[in-house]
């Protein structure tokens, strides 16, 4: 290492943090013209090891700045400020399929920020550093609380907000993997939804007695929201992922219990047989199972599952009768469903309809299925177990999306999102989007 470096000067503001807040990485007494490899390194709760780096040149005063300089090489190029988290790739040597997904959401995801002489691409572990700092990364805010439901057969965990309330509810439903998936809810309540995260596919229920929940299931979901003291009962959403996204579009139009004020609904469709129970609904997604696809590296293409979108109306969720604003949020190369087809059928048949006033519709090119968070590393696949017949049967799943383009997709979908949110919600939007 030159000595002339070794008083390199590393900081990052702020240290502690929201994941979807921005942060300022500066490196300072460098030489000027001199090259450098910024490094960030995570370790996940399941051991495995995530690294992202961008290669710089200091300026003439011997600094760089992340959020202003560009990445000349490495694993995002350009200015990207947040370049360091959203390109996050599991370290050379892991096993392949990874996701990084965090589940305890009630510690930090820590980030070891490094300085490294010279533009380095590998051998990291073998360098010492010239600096380093750790950066902690929160889903909950301080103040959030988080309480495990067990009441009425529900396997879910509702998130408060900071304060007495009352605050506007979330019922947060993800996808066809099933589990107790927590970090969006904790993020959805450091600003200010109480959000309840739902196991419906692997509740405990379900898990006793070998049967599917019913509709009766998220109405009661709904209802606890709504009894609950510090939640607004006339104020309530759903939020769903890819299968979530059909449970919501169904409750939202059929449902005589659950009245939402709004619903935004990720990578997901419409296409079901409306008349059956979330068993039959996915019975009807394997009788067409002839129709999955598998591209050169063995991984499974299932959107065309739901292909060609039918015209038979007893198939298809009736969107003309819901009454409240909804927002589809969708990826163009969405390898997993047919999302994109499924959204412009909607608008079609909301238009049709006469409600398509409550319709918005954020679509991103190169986008693929997994919308997440700002700042979520892409995986355009990964491993993958589905909840079938009681069985988890695992595979490798293509996700599909461009890196640069997804985590665009992901930074202003979230930001949309919440301002929807806060307008049908609170009543209120983007122009108090900073005091949260």
């Amino acid at each position: 290492m030159d000595g002339k470096q070794c008083c390199v000067k590393l900081s990052v503001h702020p240290t502690r943090g929201l994941m979807d807040e921005k942060f300022v990485v500066l490196v300072q007494k460098l030489l000027p013209g001199s090259q450098l490899t910024v490094r960030a390194l995570h370790q996940c709760e399941d051991g495995h090891s995530w690294e992202g780096f961008g290669h710089y040149t200091a300026d003439a005063t011997g600094t760089v700045n992340v959020a202003e300089d560009p990445s000349l090489g490495g694993t995002y190029s350009g200015v990207e400020q947040m370049g360091l988290l959203w390109s996050l790739r599991p370290v050379p040597g892991s096993k392949p399929g990874l996701r990084m997904r965090k589940v305890n959401v009630q510690t930090p995801m820590e980030v070891t920020v490094s300085v490294y002489q010279g533009h380095q691409t590998e051998g990291f572990v073998d360098q010492v550093p010239l600096a380093t700092a750790v950066v902690e990364r929160w889903y909950m805010a301080p103040g959030v609380r988080r309480i495990p439901i067990t009441e009425g057969g529900l396997t879910a965990t509702l998130f408060l907000p900071s304060g007495s309330g009352p605050f506007p509810g979330v019922l947060d439903l993800w996808g066809g993997g099933g589990k107790l998936v927590e970090y969006r809810s904790a993020l959805l309540a450091s600003h200010g939804f109480a959000s309840l995260a739902l196991d419906y596919l692997t509740p405990k229920i379900t898990l006793e007695t070998g049967k599917m929940v019913d509709n009766q299931y998220f109405e009661t979901a709904y209802r606890l929201l709504q009894q609950h003291p510090q939640i607004l009962s006339s104020r309530i959403a759903m939020v769903g992922l890819s299968f979530g996204t059909s449970v919501s579009l169904k409750m939202a139009a059929y449902s005589e219990v659950i009245k939402l004020r709004c619903a935004v609904c990720f990578s997901g469709s419409h296409v079901q047989p409306v008349e059956g129970s979330l068993e039959q609904i996915m019975n009807f997604f394997k009788e067409n199972q002839s129709k999955t696809r598998f591209n050169k590296q063995n991984e499974v293409i299932w959107r065309d599952l739901l292909l060609p979108i039918p015209t038979d109306p007893k198939f298809k969720v009736d969107v003309g009768r819901i009454k409240c604003p909804v927002m589809l949020v969708v990826g163009e190369d969405d390898q997993n469903w047919p999302a994109h087809e499924s959204a412009v059928d909607v608008k079609e048949m909301m238009e049709r309809a006469g409600n398509s006033r409550l319709l918005t519709v954020l679509s991103y090119p190169n986008a693929g299925h997994l919308i997440e968070p700002p700042y979520t590393p892409h995986a355009r696949s990964s491993n993958f177990r589905t909840v079938t017949e009681g069985k988890n049967v695992k595979f490798v799943a293509l996700w599909g999306g461009e890196t640069v383009a997804h985590s665009r997709a992901q930074e202003d979908s979230w930001r949309k999102i919440l301002v929807f949110l806060r307008e049908n919600l609170y009543g209120w939007g983007a122009a108090s989007l900073s005091n949260l």
